[in-house]
């Protein structure tokens, strides 16, 4: 799977296509043929996808200071950018990366991160998944041990787009 993010900070305008435009000031997320005449993010699908009914989901996380997302994984890969704030990942493989405003990365489908946000102020981040069909309109974290299933999850997440491929 292949997706590639850019920055258009004087807005964009799309044709129809497997892209997921966000207007950063609305905090809206459209697919396809698009126009937002603000600072925009945009997601493009540059390959296809291989065998299998697929949707694409935007969607944007908030966290509280200190907010922690245990480690999990999620069954569809996707690129994720920070809106405000800074949230550490710890994928567990070496050094943990800090992350802040502007910044972006990639998790793939099944890799175990834990996200630790700043303790001092709010964080959020919107991304873009890949996620096979029989995900669609569910919650896809899978915490890895089951003993955090039952710890208070602060952060939130809202679906801004899902669309089949």
């Amino acid at each position: 799977m292949s997706l590639r993010l850019t920055e258009h900070p004087d807005g964009v305008e799309t044709e129809s296509g497997n892209r997921v435009v966000y207007d950063l000031e609305r905090d809206e997320a459209h697919f396809g043929a698009a126009r937002v005449d603000g600072p925009a993010l945009v997601w493009e699908l540059t390959e296809d996808p291989g065998a299998g009914e697929w949707v694409v989901r935007c969607d944007r996380v908030d966290f509280p200071p200190g907010g922690i997302a245990y480690r999990h994984v999620h069954p569809g890969g996707g690129v994720r950018r920070i809106l405000h704030g800074e949230l550490t990942i710890d994928r567990g493989d070496g050094e943990p990366h800090t992350y802040r405003r502007g910044e972006s990365w990639f998790e793939g489908a099944d890799d175990p991160v834990l996200a630790t946000a700043s303790a001092t102020e709010e964080t959020a981040f919107v991304r873009v998944l890949l996620l096979p069909a029989e995900w669609a309109g569910k919650r896809t974290i899978r915490h890895l041990d089951p003993a955090d299933d039952e710890r208070p999850r602060l952060q939130r997440a809202t679906v801004l787009l899902e669309v089949p491929l």
